[in-house]
């Protein structure tokens, strides 16, 4: 029985319990049918009978009073309780037969009567109440109906002991089945009670001392002792259940460990990058001071060397110097684009409210003197505050409006609009975002190019064409990530090119 589940538990005793319920019941029906009968026998067939019995002894003593009153007197009014006496006479015998039905020893009882009184009158009374003379045919015939209303006396005594006797008998038997009553009424009760406690060991044993000892295991579990195991007892269902947490146990334990183990090794690895970033902040200012001292020489003194020796150089001695001087400063500028982008996330890395209104007119500011040779056109929707880096997103406006201006349509004045909109939250909550559209009616960029162009040195033009180090559009997304945004172009929009920049609207979903 090892294998059996809680239910099926609960289903054996509750069918055992309901086999023994019903059993006491059809003892219960049984005494309450018995009990009844007895009653019913009692109330309305022996006491009534008996007292029928004495009605009708009252009926023949009024029978013989009236007829020993007539045949004394002659006075016909002492014949009235003689007929009287008639009419309950027959009312009573009627009422016996019908209670005496089935009972052989009542009937023959009341026959005898019955025979004994038709006697009485034949001998005594119809003579006597017949006769023109009564008072002399009642002295002739007193002696035989005195005798006559004797054995009638003894024949209704005899019927109603008979009928007192089985009072009496029903009296018993009801007395007896109201103890039998009690005595079963009280074995239904302690079977009912005996149940009850059953039920209530049986469950504590079989239900409730197993998950009480899987709740102690669980919650010590819980408390933090992952090493402790979950024991497994009581019905196949509990022990199933029991297994299953152990297992869950022992996978969390494993989980447990290997964040320990994953978060020794993050902590390595985050002092390994505090490590790394203190190098990367060396290397950047050697690269800052050291990496363009070389280069500003190497510029200043291939001047000076044609200055100098300008009469004696040919043209392409002239051109190879332009070169190198070229080289010098592109390097340079390389060099300070790298360490700007490098810069992004560690250093300048305020979050604050920036109003981009203002930040805008910065850049119209830096931008002035390109904006007013190419003659563009920059017009903006208002713009929003949002949380982040100003220096960062200042960088950001600038790049994309003066890529709009560098990459603009030959012979056609640039027209720049920056434009805005926000966006709804998403399932998990928070203020949305800010999208920012920066569109120009430029050359535009090809769509199979649309997520190159954000890769760092990643050139769609020769240098000839149009400067530049490749930089700017993977700063813009760099700059993007950081504010927990993203940056991308528009497919749709011609001519020309629309990026479009999403910034979080608030410092939780920035982060």
């Amino acid at each position: 029985m090892t294998s059996w589940t809680t239910q099926r538990w609960l289903t054996a005793g509750s069918g055992a319990a309901l086999a023994v319920l019903l059993v006491l019941a059809a003892c219960g029906a049984w005494l309450f049918g018995h009990s009844s009968e007895v009653s019913d026998r009692l109330v309305d067939r022996s006491t009534p009978a008996l007292i029928a019995s004495v009605r009708l002894e009252g009926a023949l003593v009024d029978q013989e009073t009236g007829v020993r009153g007539y045949g004394t007197s002659g006075n016909r009014e002492f014949l009235e309780p003689y007929y009287a006496g008639q009419k309950q006479q027959r009312d009573a015998v009627e009422r016996l037969r019908v209670l005496d039905a089935g009972d052989a020893e009542g009937a023959e009882r009341l026959r005898a009567v019955l025979e004994r009184a038709e006697r009485w009158q034949s001998e005594f009374a119809r003579p006597v109440v017949g006769s023109p003379a009564p008072l002399q045919t009642a002295r002739q015939r007193a002696a035989e109906g005195k005798s006559a209303f004797d054995a009638l006396r003894v024949a209704i005594t005899a019927q109603q002991d008979h009928l007192q006797a089985q009072r009496d008998r029903a009296r018993a038997d009801l007395q007896h089945v109201r103890t039998l009553r009690n005595w079963v009424f009280s074995a239904i009760a302690l079977v009912v009670l005996a149940l009850m406690a059953a039920a209530f060991v049986g469950l504590r044993r079989a239900v409730g001392v197993p998950l009480a000892g899987l709740s102690s295991d669980v919650r010590r579990v819980a408390s933090g002792h992952f090493d402790h195991p979950v024991a497994a007892t009581g019905p196949a269902d509990i022990r199933l259940l029991a297994t299953d947490v152990e297992a869950m146990r022992h996978r969390l334990a494993e989980e447990l460990a290997y964040s320990h183990r994953a978060r020794a090794q993050l902590l390595a690895r985050s002092t390994e990058l505090k490590r790394s970033n203190a190098e990367l902040e060396q290397f950047a200012y050697v690269a800052s001071h050291d990496l363009q001292e070389p280069l500003r020489k190497v510029a200043s003194f291939c001047q000076l060397l044609e200055r100098r020796y300008g009469d004696r150089l040919d043209a392409r001695g002239k051109q190879y110097i332009d070169f190198a001087v070229d080289g010098a400063h592109r390097m340079q500028n390389l060099i300070n684009d790298l360490l700007t982008f490098s810069r992004v996330g560690r250093l300048h890395a305020e979050d604050v409210p920036v109003d981009l209104e203002h930040v805008l007119d910065g850049v119209r500011q830096s931008l002035s003197l390109a904006l007013e040779e190419t003659g563009t056109v920059l017009t903006h929707d208002p713009l929003p505050t949002v949380p982040g880096d100003p220096t960062q997103l200042t960088m950001l406006l600038q790049n994309l409006i003066s890529n709009a201006v560098k990459f603009r349509t030959p012979g056609t004045p640039p027209r720049v609009r920056v434009g805005v909109r926000r966006t709804e939250a998403g399932e998990a909550g928070g203020a949305g975002f800010w999208e920012l559209s920066v569109s120009d009616n430029g050359i535009g960029i090809d769509p199979e190019y649309a997520e190159k162009v954000f890769v760092i040195f990643q050139r769609l033009h020769t240098r000839d064409q149009y400067p530049g180090n490749g930089i700017g559009l993977a700063l813009c997304k760099k700059i993007a990530d950081y504010h927990g945004g993203g940056i991308r172009i528009d497919p749709d929009h011609s001519p020309g090119t629309r990026f479009v920049v999403t910034l979080a609207a608030s410092r939780e979903d920035a982060h």
